[in-house]
Order: structure tokens, then sequence, then C-alpha cells
């Protein structure tokens, strides 16, 4: 695919380190009441792969927040767009993101979350870019830390475009300049 720079994490990359990433959860919720909530629409596919790879029970809800639209860049206002089935009181959260960049969006998230009083709050990412942080977010579980890339696939998105693809790709830079 032209669109693609190059490919930064493979099918194989991905599936082991969700692999790990469950373990990880299983043992650390090994007597839980786990709630997996993940963030629409870009952590349906980790989500999914994640849940398989918890050997523990968990209960799935989604939220959807923007702060993108279609550009590249946060716009540094974030919406709620739907939010959860039900609620979280007394559960353990476990919040599933695809990336963690500026931070804005999961900080407003956990604000939000903290005061519905769930038992506990953890975040587990699939692909963290620490140096664009702006609000002090730090993920309890991180599958990849990555450059400061435009990156889509494995349910990232450009327009909503690419998010089908079974990798982790850089975004050649020719399919946004000029749309932000």
């Amino acid at each position: 695919m032209t669109d693609i720079q190059r490919v930064l994490l493979d099918e194989n990359q991905l599936a082991q380190r969700v692999k790990e990433l469950g373990g990880e959860i299983s043992q650390d919720y090994a007597d839980g009441d786990l709630l997996l909530l993940g963030i629409l629409k870009g952590s349906v596919m980790f989500l999914a792969d994640l849940a398989r790879a918890i050997t523990v029970p968990v209960d799935m809800d989604f939220i959807a927040v923007s702060s993108y639209g279609t550009g590249t860049s946060t716009s540094g206002q974030v919406r709620l767009l739907k939010d959860l089935e039900g609620p979280i009181e007394g559960r353990d959260l476990l919040i599933v993101e695809d990336i963690i960049d500026s931070g804005l969006t999961l900080s407003y998230l956990i604000d939000v979350l903290k005061s519905r009083q769930p038992r506990s709050i953890k975040v587990v990412v699939l692909l963290d870019k620490p140096e664009r942080r702006k609000e002090n977010v730090v993920p309890d579980y991180t599958g990849f830390q990555i450059p400061d890339e435009f990156v889509v696939g494995y349910g990232l998105d450009y327009a909503e475009q690419y998010r089908s693809l079974p990798y982790v790709g850089v975004l050649s830079p020719s399919v946004y300049i000029g749309n932000e």
C-alpha cells in the first residue's frame, strides 16, 4: 500500500505483545471483578485480541470520546460522544486505549470515570508516544513505546480509513499534508 511509508509493528509483534499483556493482566486481576472499557473506535481490534488473551472472566463496555476529528493532531477539546451502558461503582476498571500521545483524552476520561466511584482504574495502551505528552498520564500496561510519527492500522485511523490493516504502519505524509 503506497499510503504506508513502512510497517512499524507487524502482525506477529502485535500478537506476541497482546498475549504477554493478557498474561500480566490475568495475574493482576485473578480475584477481581474486571470490566474492560474500550475507547471507541480505535481500541476495538486491540480490545478483542486482549480479551481473548486474558484468562480471567471479564465484562466489556465501550465509551466514545473525541479530540481529533479528521486531522492528525489533537484539537485540545475532548467531547464525550457515547457513554457507558451500565454502572461501574465498586468495579475494577481497565481502560483499553489504542494510543496515548498528548494524554488529554485519557486524562479527561479518567476524571469523568473517577466520579462514578469504581474500585480501581487502570489503563492498558497498545501504543505510547511519551514525548508528545501534555498531561501527566502514565499507563499501567504498555504494549509499545513508539516515535512521534503518525501511525495507522490495527484499529488506528486517519479520516476513518486504514483501521482494518493487520499491522501498525507509518502513514505517508503525502496523504495528510494539506488536509489538517
